[in-house]
């Protein structure tokens, strides 16, 4: 049924991209140059302000950036998808179509912009002596892929949730704050205390930032077996934020 609608995806994926970025000054700082500015408050304070002895001869701007890009697309892919029903509410009121795509279009194009300042990052990093390894390219490519179905299926979830309970973006949004805090994604797993260590690896994004850490720094280049159960994870979750949008998404047209 969706391969039927690609060409409304596709319109829907060009005017993502068009309104929010292509000529659009806070857009293109939102996606480039704010995590840019991360990235460099955070490793002012973990290289010259704070140096923990466990990061001591670690390249900590490549450290950072591995994790830090990805986790930016997941967050602001999720939020966005959030808010992209209410965002298309004309439209979802006028013409019959799959309201899904909505959502696939809003992480689509969110994802597509900060892969690319990702890629452009990681060269640059490359260019100037950073350790970085090509070779783990396709793995880290395909733990973006995990990262981009996680994300559609949440949006899905939390979309619905939007439309009858108004609030959940502004819950959300301090949530994913806390989360980024939560995972090694600004520190090493090995600088969380030991009792705590094992609920810090617990959290699904710690072990995909470990893995792209260990394909761009490490040349790890082929998938593990646990990989197969983050996969499985990642299609449990997308499968599931799908049937719930769909279950719900008829009552859509009255509520947005």
């Amino acid at each position: 049924m969706l391969w039927r609608h690609r060409h409304l995806f596709a319109n829907l994926y060009r005017r993502e991209i068009r309104n929010r970025y292509v000529g659009s000054a806070s857009g293109m700082f939102w996606a480039l140059l704010h995590p840019l500015l991360l990235l460099g408050v955070y490793t002012f304070i973990f290289t010259l302000v704070f140096r923990p002895p466990e990061l001591t001869g670690k390249h900590y701007l490549l450290f950072v950036a591995i994790g830090l890009w990805p986790w930016l697309a997941f967050q602001e892919s999720l939020l966005r998808g959030t808010v992209a029903i209410q965002g298309y509410a004309g439209l979802i009121k006028k013409v019959a179509f799959p309201h899904e795509l909505v959502i696939y279009s809003t992480v689509a194009a969110t994802f597509t912009l900060h892969l690319a300042g990702y890629l452009l990052v990681l060269a640059v990093l490359w260019a100037v002596g950073q350790p970085l390894t090509a070779t783990g390219l396709p793995l880290a490519l395909g733990v973006w892929a995990l990262l981009f179905l996680a994300s559609s299926g949440l949006a899905l979830f939390f979309s619905t949730i939007q439309v009858f309970l108004k609030d959940t973006e502004h819950i959300l949004s301090p949530v994913m704050q806390i989360l980024l805090y939560l995972a090694p994604i600004l520190y090493p797993l090995t600088l969380v205390p030991p009792d705590l260590r094992v609920w810090v690896a617990a959290n699904p994004f710690s072990y995909l930032v470990g893995r792209l850490r260990e394909a761009l720094e490490g040349g790890q280049a082929l998938p593990v077996s646990a990989d197969a159960w983050a996969l499985l994870g990642t299609v449990v979750v997308l499968l599931a934020g799908r049937a719930f949008f769909l279950r719900m998404s008829p009552y859509f047209e009255d509520f947005v």
